[in-house]
């Protein structure tokens, strides 16, 4: 947990820009206009584009909602775009790792995985404040995707559904991302864990 905390402070602060290019990216790779992408992601017209102008702080919900829209995970919303990136390097440096705090709970997340490496697994790395809650409207995706949560440190409940789970330090749970699902944290210390997200990541890439 201390590499995650140590960086809290530090921010990028051209996270809001990198989402921006990144939602514009994935919007004409799928050739979708404003109008369409808000009626598949739920997200208003006007609040995508203040995202695709850097002109928004959106929350982990809104950017989840948009990248259910686009059909990737949240995590790929943090990468750089492919158009902008080099040629995939197998190594993230934990200084390059992009890191994004959600505005509304405070929580902090780490993308750990090196970006656009050509693997269906993707890891993320996340401390979840005290009292903190986040509650996805996640429904379907296309191509589908699955994840698994393994709790570091401290105690979260993961409400898949309608059902509950209580997860401690040590304990994996793992899910499809294919219906609503609320993250919270009831008790006054900071939980620790990491979500490994597996899917094709080959469709996202091509997918019209």
């Amino acid at each position: 947990m201390d590499n995650i905390s140590n960086m809290m402070e530090n921010d990028s602060p051209d996270i809001n820009q990198r989402i921006a290019e990144q939602a514009r990216e994935l919007r004409a790779v799928r050739r979708l206009s404003l109008e369409a992408l808000a009626a598949k992601s739920g997200v208003s017209r006007s609040m995508i584009s203040l995202i695709e102008r850097g002109q928004a702080s959106p929350t982990a919900v809104v950017l989840e909602r948009l990248a259910t829209g686009l059909g990737v995970p949240l995590a790929r919303l943090l990468d750089a775009p492919s158009s902008a990136a080099k040629r995939p390097d197998p190594i993230a440096r934990l200084d390059a790792q992009v890191q994004w705090r959600d505005p509304a709970s405070g929580y902090l997340r780490r993308n750990v995985s090196p970006p656009h490496w050509p693997s269906p697994i993707e890891i993320v790395e996340v401390e979840f404040p005290a009292g903190a809650r986040v509650a996805y409207e996640t429904t379907a995706h296309d191509p589908p995707i699955e994840q698994q949560i393994w709790v570091i440190g401290g105690r979260i409940e993961v409400t898949l559904g309608d059902v509950r789970h209580r997860l401690g330090a040590g304990d994996c749970m793992a899910m499809t991302l294919d219906r609503p699902v609320i993250y919270a944290n009831r008790t006054k210390a900071a939980a620790h864990y990491a979500v490994v997200i597996a899917t094709d990541r080959r469709s996202f890439a091509h997918s019209p």
